[in-house]
């Protein structure tokens, strides 16, 4: 029972969380160096990160689960250190000034969890098609690029460019759209984006196909995060005033 009692006091130290986070600031700081001049790094930029770490030697990951295992941590504690302070505020006669702190860990939890979803599923992969190509995507769906299309002012010089596609599961249309710069298509999840288009000796586009299952995780934890700042902010003013 004592063992768990300093473990639970652990967890529930500010002083901790500052330790974390100067313990994560100086492995990150380590492979902001390291990243850049090993080839073994490359290929993260296109696989989840844990199927990276599965096929890397420890040699290699050793400071990306060290980071792993200390934002474990960090996550306990936030989640800890926030129970408690919601328990011990519970009469606080301006609760939302009280509960601000936990609006932002709260979204901070999110970002978290947002990032470990995308290391678990993401896919991202990129392909030149032409027109009447037909792409799988990863669910067992497909794509049909029907046309690659360019806007030109009267002088020739291309403006933009778009390509217009079709979905296909097992044979069957389903639906027509088109991709745009900055205008993507999505589908079961996965994003389709026209990268650019060249037309020597025909009509082909780049075309990047990509799946972020954290993303919505992500925005969620944002906007918490942005909102109980801004509460904690302006109720911190407003008091001094």
């Amino acid at each position: 029972m004592g063992a768990f009692r300093k473990a639970l006091n652990l967890l529930l130290s500010l002083r901790t969380a500052i330790w974390l986070l100067l313990a994560l600031l100086c492995v990150l700081f380590y492979g902001a160096f390291v990243m850049p001049v090993n080839e073994e790094f490359k290929s993260l930029q296109v696989v989840p990160l844990f199927q990276w770490l599965k096929e890397s030697p420890l040699s290699v990951s050793w400071w990306i689960w060290t980071a792993i295992g200390i934002l474990s941590v960090l996550t306990a504690n936030t989640l800890f250190c926030s129970i408690e302070s919601v328990t011990k505020k519970r009469g606080a006669k301006n609760l939302l000034l009280a509960l601000s702190p936990q609006v932002i860990h709260i979204g901070f939890l999110f970002v978290l969890l947002a990032h470990l979803l995308s290391s678990l599923g993401s896919f991202r992969g990129t392909a030149y098609v032409a027109e009447g190509t037909l792409l799988t995507l990863p669910d067992g769906s497909a794509v049909a690029f029907e046309a690659i299309n360019t806007q030109n002012d009267p002088s020739g010089l291309v403006l933009g460019w778009s390509a217009d596609i079709r979905y296909r599961t097992e044979g069957a249309r389903i639906e027509r759209d088109s991709i745009r710069p900055n205008s993507p298509s999505f589908h079961n999840g996965f994003g389709i984006y026209i990268k650019t288009v060249e037309f020597r000796p025909f009509p082909v586009a780049l075309i990047e196909v990509s799946r972020d299952p954290g993303a919505a995780w992500a925005l969620i934890g944002g906007i918490l995060f942005i909102a109980g700042m801004t509460t904690l902010l302006a109720l911190k003013v407003r008091k001094e005033n």
